[in-house]
């Protein structure tokens, strides 16, 4: 056994969306996983992906110190996947950040392995990307080391944006889209995975770094919307809500119901794009899959006929 597949990597949120897919990144590794998570059996589906004893569970809130602790003692890498929208957004992405970053150095962890945002920034108007930003920061203060990973918006089968969207198509005879012009670069889940993996299996070559990981397309709010049309085989119509309209939406954010919060309307004013500055998913050997080479096969349970139906030409 090598010690690349003796080692263990404690996923903080590793039974999350993201999580998922990192976890059946390591264990493709031989990596041995420990799911930290407030309630692990929520995780338990991961289980059989892996190997005999591959998977651990452990109850941890990485807003509790003790917890995080216990949580990554004898990790060789830590990843920290936890980021929420509603709540105190501060208590999770920068002090629960902090907490995570100052248990693995203590622990001696030889990666850790970061998960912000694409627009992260202490100074940025939307307290999302704000926080995301004086995360980063509290992360690095204490573990220098550290891999800092800024995505874009991810898809995958078990997502809740792509999937929204097609659910609409589905029910509604036409889909209003709030700020069409913003811009996304959506990447694969899938390959966001691999990228995380590699970072905690190879700190000499990626600790210290910030990656910008991003699609290989940049599309509209309002361009996905008239392609997951097309890929569900719908025949409907999408229009752009006016931006005084949909500011006034978001006003009202506060009330059950409502599509969208003031926040989350400010982190819309600045696309999920890649600057280019940053390093991307190059620097792991790895090519990203578009949206259209792997989404289409999970879309077809929204088509009128499921996977008998074909999508709508262009």
């Amino acid at each position: 056994m090598t010690a690349k597949t003796d080692r263990l990597v404690t996923l903080f949120g590793g039974g999350g969306f993201i999580g998922r897919y990192v976890a059946q990144a390591l264990y493709a590794e031989g990596a041995r996983v420990r799911i930290a998570a407030r309630e692990p059996k929520r995780a338990y589906f991961l289980k059989p992906l892996g190997g005999l004893g591959q998977t651990q569970f452990v109850r941890a809130d990485i807003t509790d110190p003790a917890s995080v602790a216990a949580a990554v003692t004898g990790a060789d890498a830590v990843v920290n996947l936890v980021g929420v929208f509603k709540g105190d957004l501060k208590r999770v992405h920068v002090d629960g950040a902090r907490n995570v970053a100052e248990a693995a150095a203590a622990a001696g962890a030889r990666a850790l392995v970061h998960i912000s945002a694409i627009g992260a920034d202490p100074k940025s108007e939307s307290h999302y990307g704000r926080t995301k930003g004086e995360g980063e920061a509290a992360v690095k203060a204490a573990f220098p080391t550290a891999t800092v990973v800024r995505p874009s918006i991810a898809f995958g089968p078990e997502d809740d944006f792509v999937n929204k969207f097609a659910r609409m198509a589905q029910l509604m005879p036409a889909i209003p889209v709030l700020r069409g012009s913003w811009q996304v670069q959506p990447l694969f889940v899938a390959d966001l995975g691999k990228a995380i993996a590699a970072a905690t299996s190879n700190a000499g070559t990626h600790g210290g770094k910030i990656y910008e990981l991003a699609g290989p397309q940049v599309m509209t709010m309002h361009q996905l919307n008239e392609w997951i049309v097309r890929a569900t085989g719908r025949n409907r119509a999408v229009f752009d809500i006016p931006d005084a309209i949909g500011s006034m939406i978001a006003r009202l954010g506060f009330l059950p119901g409502a599509p969208i919060s003031w926040d989350q309307w400010l982190m819309l004013r600045q696309d999920s794009v890649a600057s280019g500055a940053l390093p991307g998913f190059e620097a792991f050997g790895l090519k990203p899959a578009p949206l259209s080479a792997v989404a289409e096969n999970w879309l077809a349970i929204y088509r009128r006929h499921g996977r008998f139906a074909a999508p709508s030409a262009p």
